[in-house]
């Protein structure tokens, strides 16, 4: 029996000339790294499966670890290790250079096979009559830093690397034990007594509340309440993102778009089914989102640009940038512009407002 959800708000309107077409309905945490909670729109205490909009706590392992350090990884290559990335060349090239510096390759990495989600990228393979690899995956760069982490364990361990590493996307790898403790720890959310799946990338994924998975990007922002290792960890993942932008999302995207113009103040991931989360560390918050109808592509990336651009202080091209995100025209195929997709919420001076 599937139990009875709580009504969430309406968070986006679809608009097609003035008239709302679609609504979009969702949960909104906003939590400082002390626990206390800014805003909560909807459910937040009810479990969700973050999916991808938690690669950087799974990252924090490789840092932590020492594996970053012991084969030199770059900020595109550590930023990588956030991304659910479009397959774009250059991403698939830093995924290889992660395996080359561990001492494997692409044969190693356990995400699975799909062909590259950005356009050009897929016809460009097409047209020179070749098949995706596994570096294609949109998660072959945080699959290739568990690799690296594998790589590291069994060298300790006295372990054939290739060996070791088999089977590292299951729940009792050692591999993916260190990256559950280390979710567990970040979000401090029991997950030996949630709900666990499998993601699209093969790993576990645990249903943990917004509000605790808010109160996990405010830590990686700020690093209170976290080990002094992760909180070293985090800190060196935002600014490698901060660096490398393009690595997490590719061209075009909502996280690289946003994390391009507003540099280390801004760090956000979207994860599939309607999920995205952030840190604002010069404000020392978190926040994660979940729409109740999965939408990724329009509501939940209008829901975090309000949530941007609501709590901080913006001008010049980064105000610009968030208000056609929270405001984005729909046009088709002509290039008419025919709607909108707006945040639905509050307006106070032009801008969105969250209000507890």
């Amino acid at each position: 029996t599937v139990a009875a959800m709580t009504v969430n708000p309406v968070l986006v309107h679809a608009l097609r000339g003035d008239i709302v077409e679609s609504q979009h309905r969702g949960a909104l945490a906003v939590l400082d790294a002390d626990g206390a909670v800014h805003t909560a729109l909807g459910d937040i205490e009810r479990p969700i499966f973050p999916r991808s909009a938690v690669k950087v706590l799974q990252a924090l392992p490789l840092v932590a670890g020492g594996a970053a350090e012991r084969y030199g990884l770059t900020d595109a290559e550590l930023a990588l290790a956030c991304a659910s990335h479009g397959g774009e060349p250059a991403h698939a090239a830093t995924a290889a250079g992660m395996l080359a510096k561990a001492g494997v390759d692409a044969m190693a990495l356990e995400c699975g096979t799909h062909w590259p989600y950005h356009d050009g990228s897929i016809k460009t393979l097409a047209a020179a009559g070749q098949q995706p690899s596994a570096q294609h995956n949109n998660s072959s760069g945080t699959h290739s830093g568990f690799v690296c982490v594998g790589c590291l364990m069994a060298a300790e361990r006295g372990a054939d690397a290739r060996a070791f590493l088999r089977g590292y996307v299951a729940p009792e790898h050692p591999v993916m034990q260190e990256v559950t403790a280390t979710l567990q720890a970040a979000t401090g959310y029991d997950l030996g007594r949630t709900a666990r799946g499998t993601d699209g990338c093969s790993i576990p994924t645990y249903a943990v509340p917004l509000r605790h998975l808010a109160h996990a990007f405010a830590r990686v922002g700020t690093g209170t309440g976290l080990s002094p290792g992760h909180a070293r960890a985090a800190r060196r993942l935002r600014e490698a993102v901060a660096a490398a932008p393009f690595m997490v999302a590719g061209s075009g995207r909502f996280d690289t778009r946003v994390m391009e113009a507003l540099g280390p103040r801004v760090f956000c991931k979207v994860g599939a089914e309607g999920v995205h989360c952030a840190a604002f560390p010069e404000l020392g918050l978190g926040v994660a989102v979940k729409m109740d109808d999965g939408n990724n592509a329009r509501a939940v990336e209008v829901v975090m640009a309000a949530a941007i651009a609501a709590l901080l202080p913006l001008d010049g091209a980064a105000a610009e940038l968030l208000g056609e995100l929270t405001h984005l025209p729909l046009r088709n195929w002509n290039g008419i512009e025919v709607g909108r997709l707006a945040w639905a919420g509050e307006r106070v001076g032009g801008r969105p407002a969250l209000r507890v």
